[in-house]
């Protein structure tokens, strides 16, 4: 019996081994995305205009009901003005910049988080001279 318990432990580490590459290679349980890949220049969108730079990742993975976005504000650039229709948020990660929140105006600086809720109305730019980088995450319809 005491040489069986070295074998079954061998044995045991030799499956868990390979199964956990199993797992690690499956990339049905995970997508890994890096900026390079999703990275496109496009007019700030709700008639924004100006140059960002967008980040859609995730944009092909099947049955996903969150998108998870980044986007730069070049300086001139905006998210315009328009209506919300699901919940969303707005993470500053970079840079300074002005958010319009149903007709009122105030600053963003990295680290803040914004909720807008659907019936409200908002659009996002940045300051003069600096770019904006946001995260965006909402429910896709």
């Amino acid at each position: 019996m005491k040489k069986l318990i070295p074998i079954i432990t061998v044995f045991a580490a030799v499956f868990i081994s390979i199964n956990a590459r199993a797992q690690n290679s499956d990339t049905t349980k995970y997508i890994l995305q890096n900026d390079v890949e999703v990275a496109k220049e496009e007019p700030g969108t709700h008639n924004g205009g100006g140059k960002t730079i967008g980040f859609n990742f995730f944009s092909e993975a099947k049955s996903l009901k969150t998108a998870f976005r980044k986007r730069i504000l070049k300086s001139g650039s905006s998210i315009g003005y328009h209506l919300q229709k699901e919940d969303e948020i707005y993470y500053v990660i970079s840079g300074n910049g002005t958010m319009q929140m149903n007709g009122k105006t105030f600053a963003v600086k990295p680290g803040d988080a914004i909720l807008t809720r659907p019936g409200s109305s908002h659009g996002i730019a940045p300051n003069a001279g600096n770019d904006l980088t946001i995260l965006i995450v909402y429910e896709k319809k």
